[in-house]
Parts: structure tokens; sequence; C-alpha cells
């Protein structure tokens, strides 16, 4: 077998010369995207880097070094968080706390699945639940989008938004033309391209914060990462720790995109992934960081390169702690103007809405049934309607992703009550891939 068409497998080992620059490289695919999400949340992005490389050595450990995976921010709490905070970062703390409590519901769905196996999940979500609430995640997330691109008020009336719709525009093609017409490593990082560009032209057109790149110029460049703690709030766990749900789908989904990969059956470490997920998870929320998620980009990165090796996401762990521990690195990702961060929402957001549609077509979810449609278009257009916002009722708010991922599996499981035996039996062999 030649070296180019080999294939390495998790407990294969790499020469040094190759495992370096393959770490690296896995921290450059989950870049963009693993500091994008805090910015939007209002965290710390140097924090969150500094926990996606604890978390990933978590879920490497308890998934005995045997599923290749990389652990970055999850994009799914981006807009529960928000309703909790309403950007207003003293009440970071209480989101924690509601972010620690979805770990905890997801370490329970670990224990099940090791003790019971993952039949029950597949039950509980059938590719047009785990399709839905995909998808809702990304068209809840548009407005906010839109608003970083021009402005809160979606208006274009003075020069100052002009600017910033060039900006947002400027970003926004140079990462699409990245991803689709060039080739070899580039092509892997169309979000930190699209950032440099669109951050190079801000500079050029003056729209750089001065108080940000004053603090850019007194960040030190070793530190550690300014970490806080929970703060209980019942109203914040109601809202946030239903989430948990989006990460056991998009968990299940990896492990089933990565065996493919491989051609090797992953699907009895579900429960393990499960467990590593969620302890690093709730340990990223003890010290102030984002809910985790295994990476898409990363997995992209596998099969592309056919390199599964556990060993590199050990490398690119340590690479991703040592960028959390430089402080002036976080205060350049802080100093990134809003217009730079709209452009690259477009691509992200739209992306996770269509991979949403990618699961029911990939599944061949059957939309001329009743049952499927109601499924996915009540939960769509109730919780793209609540958007970041979301529902108030009293002093408790429902965002609109954890609402419609609830309202989603609600309604399958209300919808399978009576339903007829062949549909039954069609939705049994569709999730077999029969």
């Amino acid at each position: 077998m030649s070296e180019q068409a080999r294939v390495y497998f998790p407990e294969d080992r790499l020469p040094i010369t190759r495992l370096i620059p393959m770490g690296i490289q896995h921290v450059v695919a989950m870049f963009g995207a693993t500091v994008l999400a805090p910015i939007l949340m209002g965290f710390d992005p140097q924090v969150a880097l500094f926990f996606s490389g604890i978390g990933t050595l978590i879920f490497l450990t308890i998934t005995r070094f045997k599923v290749p995976s990389y652990l970055g921010s999850s994009f799914a709490f981006i807009g529960p968080v928000l309703a909790v905070t309403t950007g207003d970062a003293t009440r970071i703390p209480d989101a924690l706390f509601g972010i620690a409590g979805a770990a905890v519901l997801y370490g329970v769905a670990a224990v099940i699945t090791l003790r019971w196996g993952p039949a029950w999940i597949d039950k509980l979500m059938p590719p047009v639940v785990t399709g839905t609430v995909v998808a809702l995640i990304g068209l809840n997330l548009a407005s906010s989008a839109v608003s970083n691109a021009i402005n809160a008020t979606f208006t274009i009336a003075t020069p100052a938004d002009r600017i910033h719709l060039l900006v947002a525009t400027v970003t926004f093609l140079t990462s699409s033309i990245v991803a689709v017409y060039l080739r070899g490593i580039l092509r892997l990082l169309p979000i930190l391209i699209g950032v440099l560009v669109g951050y190079a032209l801000s500079a050029a057109l003056g729209q750089l914060d001065p108080e940000a790149m004053s603090r850019l110029g007194q960040a030190a460049w070793v530190g550690l990462p300014p970490l806080q703690t929970p703060h209980p709030n019942l109203g914040a766990l109601l809202v946030i720790s239903p989430v948990f749900v989006v990460l056991v789908a998009e968990n299940k989904g990896h492990i089933a995109a990565i065996s493919g990969y491989m051609n090797r059956d992953l699907n009895p470490m579900l429960g393990r992934a499960y467990l590593g997920d969620a302890i690093a998870t709730f340990v990223s929320a003890l010290g102030g960081g984002t809910p985790q998620t295994t990476y898409a980009e990363n997995m992209g990165v596998m099969a592309i390169t056919r390199v599964y090796s556990v060993s590199v996401f050990v490398v690119a762990a340590f690479v991703a702690l040592l960028l959390g521990i430089c402080p002036k690195f976080g205060a350049a990702i802080l100093s990134i103007p809003p217009p730079v961060l709209g452009g690259v929402s477009l691509v992200l957001y739209g992306l996770i809405t269509l991979m949403g549609v990618k699961i029911w077509l990939d599944a061949k979810v059957d939309f001329s049934s009743q049952r499927n449609l109601i499924v996915a278009g009540v939960s769509l257009v109730v919780a793209t309607g609540l958007g970041v916002k979301g529902l108030t009722v009293g002093s408790l708010n429902l965002a609109g992703i954890a609402l419609g991922t609830v309202l989603a599996l609600a309604l399958n499981l209300l919808m399978g009550i009576g339903a007829p035996k062949s549909e039954t039996r069609k939705g049994a062999r569709v999730r077999a891939g029969k």
C-alpha cells in the first residue's frame, strides 16, 4: 500500500515530523468556529480555547483513545445563552450554571447509553427530529448574523452603515471563494482566511475599535485565562439545560460519520463519547468556558487526509492549551469588528442550517408524510419566529433553539401514538440504513 493511500487508524502512530504539523492543522481547522462562538455569546475566547484543549484530552481519555475527535465551542448554545445574558457580561456566571446543568443531563444520557445501548436514541431522535434540530440552530441565529453585518435596526442610512456592509460582504465572499475554489490546506481555512481579510480591510478603513486596540497593546504574552465560576440561577438552568439534546444528536451523527470514513464501527463507543463530551462541558462551565461538542471541521480534515490517529488530536489539544495561556492572543480575537463576524456568520449559520437538510436527505426522510411535515415544519417556524429573543412566560425566558428542540421531540412522540405500522417500519428501515 502506498504512503498516499495508507489509512492511519486511531491506534497508529505518526513520525514526529508529520505528527506536529498534523496536530497544528487540526487546531487551525477548528480555530475559526471555536473562537467565534464565545465572541457571539460574550465569553472570553482565550478561556474557550484553553478549555477546548482540556476538553479534548478529557474526551480522548474517557473514550480510551479509540475515538478520534476534537472538542470545540458549541454553536447550539448561542441563542439560549444570549437569552439569559441579554448581552450583559455580568450575567455570564448565570449562563454557566445553565451550561453545567446541560452537561449533567448529557451525562445522564451517557450513563443510560452505556447501560442499555444506543437504541433508545434512535427512537427518541429519528432523522426527521435530528435534522430539524440542526437546521433550526442555523435559522435561529440568522438575525444575529445580519445585525452584526449591518446594525441592529437592519437599515443602511449612513456612510458607516455602508462601510459595515462592505466589510461584511468582502469577508463573506472571501470565505466563500476559499471554500469553493481553493485546494489543499487553504480550502480547510475559509473562516480563518475570511476573518483575516475582513480584519485587514477594517483596519484600512479605520474601523478598528480604539479601546480594543489599546487593550491588545497592553495585554501580556503569557498568563492564565480569566476564569470565572457558575452562579446558581433557576431560570438560566431551565432555558439552557434542554440544549443537551442537541449535543446528543450532534455527537451521534459525528460518530456515525467517522465510522463510515474509517470503515470501522464506533457505535459501541457512543456512550463513552457522550460521557467524555459531557464531562468536558461540565469542566469548561466550572471555569468560565463554552460548552463543548465534537467538531465537524476536524472530521473534514480526517476525511481528506485519511489520518485518524488519536495522537494527532493529543498534539492539537496541547497546542490549543498553549494558545489559551496567551492573553495577547485573546485580546486580538476580541478586537475583531462586528461586520467581520457578521460576514463569517452568514457562512457558518448557512452551513449549519443545510447540515440539517443533509441529514434529511441522507436518511431519505419522507416529507409526503403528514407526521414528518408537522414535526419539522412547526418546530422550525416556532424556533425561527422566536429567534434569539425567545418566548418569555412570567420571569422565565425560553430561547427559540431550546423550545424548538423540545417541540420537535414532543411532536415526534405525540404523532407516533397510533401511527400506522407501515410508517413505523419504514422509519425503522431508514434509520437502519436499509
